[in-house]
């Protein structure tokens, strides 16, 4: 094993995109990289890559569907089984899903992917983020203007719309960003969460919402987004900036706060999402500050 001391960062959704991109740029600096991915070929592949790139060799590889929650809560004894430290945690992985649904556990699997799975491996992982401090967790987020439905999470008394869904699912992420970030204070673990940009992206992929609208985006589009290497750096930004060592609970843009929506920034929506998610994933996080 490599040196316990050496910067560990572990990155979801690494084996494509955004998230392939975040890892190969740690790797270049000589961090250790944690890669999770749903697909392990794919994401041997990209390892494999990523080291014969930068020949750094302390790149890891760990296999969870963020849909599942027994292959999260897997992962994630995985992670620390592995690392004896995480210095950042960059929640990146997402979707979306063009007709409704479900997960192992019943859930509407944009909210069970791009929110709970989240929520659920931060939340395991969390004490070895804190023992590692000053640390920082980082949610790629998105920036559509919506609403949560508290009352139908699950899309059972709506007409699913993908983009809806899609939107509150991510809404979520800061939800949880402002919550935790609040439940941290004075622990020198940061949370904050990242608007990259619109770019060049393989949301959905081949079972998700690609083959129908976001390849659509990129045949029109695409030429003129930018790549996930160029969207990277603003994630990059908020993971290693000395800047940003005492900045919290932020939504961020291109290194700048960015207004969130409004339901975002009531303290009690936060709360009630918080509730409702530890109830979804079976697990109460002892976070909530004396």
């Amino acid at each position: 094993m490599a040196d316990a001391n050496r910067k560990t960062v572990l990155v979801t959704g690494a084996n494509s995109g955004l998230g392939r991109a975040l890892a190969e740029s740690f790797a270049r600096d000589g961090t250790r990289v944690g890669m999770l991915a749903r697909n392990r070929s794919r994401g041997r592949a990209a390892r494999d890559d990523i080291v014969a790139a930068t020949g750094n060799r302390d790149i890891h590889l760990f296999i969870a569907d963020l849909g599942s929650q027994q292959e999260v809560r897997q992962a994630a004894t995985d992670i620390l089984d592995r690392f004896e430290r995480i210095d950042v945690l960059i929640n990146n992985a997402g979707t979306a899903y063009a007709s409704r649904r479900i997960s192992p556990e019943g859930i509407e699997r944009s909210l069970a992917v791009n929110h709970l799975g989240p929520f659920l491996l931060t939340g395991l992982l969390l004490e070895r983020i804190k023992a590692s401090a000053p640390a920082r967790i980082i949610t790629v987020g998105t920036r559509i203007d919506t609403a949560m439905d508290f009352d139908d999470l699950d899309w059972t008394r709506r007409r699913y719309r993908m983009m809806q869904a899609y939107g509150q699912s991510k809404l979520g992420n800061l939800h949880f960003t402002f919550e935790l970030a609040r439940r941290l204070a004075g622990t020198e673990v940061t949370v904050n969460c990242v608007f990259p940009g619109v770019f060049r992206s393989n949301l959905g992929g081949s079972d998700g919402a690609q083959g129908v609208f976001w390849k659509s985006v990129d045949l029109l589009l695409g030429w003129a987004l930018p790549t996930p290497t160029q969207a990277a750096e603003r994630v990059l930004y908020a993971a290693r900036s000395p800047d940003l060592d005492a900045v919290t609970g932020q939504y961020l843009g291109d290194r700048r706060p960015i207004k969130a929506p409004s339901q975002a920034l009531d303290p009690g929506a936060n709360r009630r999402l918080w509730d409702i998610s530890e109830r979804l994933v079976g697990f109460v996080q002892d976070t909530e500050p004396s």
